[in-house]
């Protein structure tokens, strides 16, 4: 469900839609695949935050992952976008005829689906701060001539950045649910398949361009179409995941052991956790389940990573996830 409390539209995925690599073939990438996934199973996230340098496999992840759950791509906000093209304006050939005509925004463009904004750290703050608020609260807020009016809106909100480029501003980063620090795959035999992928899927393509059919292709969009369905029910079943009070406290005992400030790093590990719960099918969370989540709900959240714009995770930081989830 929504953050409206409403079941998800159903969505047939378009098997003619060939040219993005189905989202169940793509390699590697867990810790992307879970933040996307969680993302849309509890809305409340707020959006993703996928920090990388180039050619890592970001945008191909979150392209892969709008075909699956939306059936199309995502609406794509320029880094050059103003706040008219964002939240919406006046037609400009109407205008000009003296007849203002709504001219709806790249938000509302988004509704139902995936907003995702490329190279985000390059973006006017104060755009990203309009597009945070709209994906916590699920309202947005138009003003027009002195008029104020209210639209429902709910997205899924992914940004990438190459940290190499610049960061955002503390709070600004804090305000996405989750992050992913996404790195380069060095093992070698997954390198191997990687490429392997890339080179089945553009040959099936040209096969299908061609016009044969692909057995390979097909294959992957109906894997694709079982993992959506499984998606959406964790998405309807969210709420009926029972969160104990001892899983809780742990939640808040994992954001004061990385210094998160504020309250919202305990509520997004919560949130995250549930939903992981929610995906894996269970009744209830647990700390395997909070364990899981936290590096994706704390790593940017941490004083001296805010201050420095990198966000390594370490094995000490496991570590410590143990050790304060085992109470010592």
């Amino acid at each position: 469900m929504d953050i409206e409390g409403n079941a998800p539209k159903t969505v047939v995925i378009e098997k003619s839609a060939i040219q993005i690599l189905p989202y169940t073939l793509i390699v590697g990438q867990h810790q992307i695949k879970l933040a996307l996934e969680l993302a849309y199973i509890a809305p409340r996230i707020g959006g993703v935050l996928l920090s990388g340098h180039r050619g890592t496999g970001k945008s191909t992840a979150v392209r892969a992952f709008a075909q699956m759950m939306y059936g199309c791509l995502p609406v794509t906000l320029p880094i050059n976008a103003t706040e008219d093209r964002v939240v919406g304006g006046w037609k400009i050939d109407e205008l000009m005829k003296s007849k203002p005509v709504p001219q709806p925004g790249l938000l509302e463009d988004a509704n139902g689906g995936l907003l995702y904004i490329d190279e985000v750290n390059l973006l006017d703050d104060h755009i990203v701060n309009i597009i945070l608020d709209v994906t916590s609260t699920g309202v947005l807020v138009v003003q027009r001539e002195g008029q104020s009016e209210q639209k429902p809106i709910s997205f899924t909100l992914v940004g990438t950045m190459n940290p190499e480029e610049g960061g955002l501003r503390p709070q600004l980063i804090d305000r996405f649910g989750l992050m992913v620090s996404v790195t380069a795959e060095t093992d070698e035999a997954k390198r191997t398949k990687i490429l392997q992928t890339v080179l089945e899927f553009d040959q099936a393509v040209s096969q299908i361009k061609a016009g044969e059919s692909s057995a390979y292709i097909n294959d992957a969009l109906e894997k694709d179409q079982k993992h959506r369905e499984l998606l959406e029910k964790a998405r309807q079943t969210f709420y009926q995941v029972e969160v104990p009070v001892n899983v809780a406290k742990n939640c808040v005992r994992l954001a004061g052991g990385f210094q998160a400030e504020g309250n919202r790093g305990d509520y997004m590990i919560a949130l995250a956790a549930r939903a992981y719960a929610a995906l894996k099918g269970e009744k209830q969370v647990t700390n395997e389940h909070v364990a899981t989540v936290a590096r994706l709900a704390l790593q940017h959240r941490r004083p001296g990573v805010l201050q420095s714009n990198q966000m390594p995770w370490r094995d000490q930081d496991n570590q410590l996830v143990q050790e304060i989830l085992s109470g010592d």
